[in-house]
């Protein structure tokens, strides 16, 4: 999956939308404004004057010579999403349990591969469905 844009809804809550390979389906996931800005300056490759706290995350990780192998979207339950961060370090491998938003902020900024599991395939959007509702392509970007 790819993160196609954070965009905010007619209510103003925002919204991470999840691309797959082929440009076909969307998986949008409701976040809070905290983590939208978080994944929008990761994307956007700019760096606060301060670290925050996926930045700090990643710099503690790094300097215990770890790494972020890859994240997974695995679940919705009542409405909430849910994810695995998979870190390694000494050969290791580790599963920690996380918000979406958090995984996805941490991916970008360790440029990691986010997936997610098959049966989420029920809770994606057709591209094109979106495409059509927002007014063309132009908005998602």
């Amino acid at each position: 999956m790819e993160v196609k844009t954070v965009t905010a809804d007619q209510g103003g809550n925002f919204l991470i939308l999840l691309m797959d390979d082929e440009v076909k389906k969307v998986l949008p996931i409701s976040i809070g404004p905290l983590e939208a800005q978080a994944i929008a300056l990761a994307l956007q490759g700019e760096e606060p004057p301060r670290p925050l706290t996926h930045d700090l995350f990643k710099t503690v990780c790094e300097n215990l010579s770890g790494s972020l192998d890859k994240i997974v979207i695995t679940d919705i339950k009542d409405s909430t999403f849910y994810a695995e961060i998979y870190l390694s370090q000494n050969g290791e491998t580790m599963v920690v349990d996380s918000r979406p938003s958090d995984a996805i902020a941490l991916a970008l900024r360790f440029e990691a591969p986010i997936y997610m599991e098959t049966k989420m395939i029920e809770f994606t959007y057709d591209y094109q469905d979106i495409i059509a509702r927002e007014g063309g392509d132009e908005e998602l970007h």
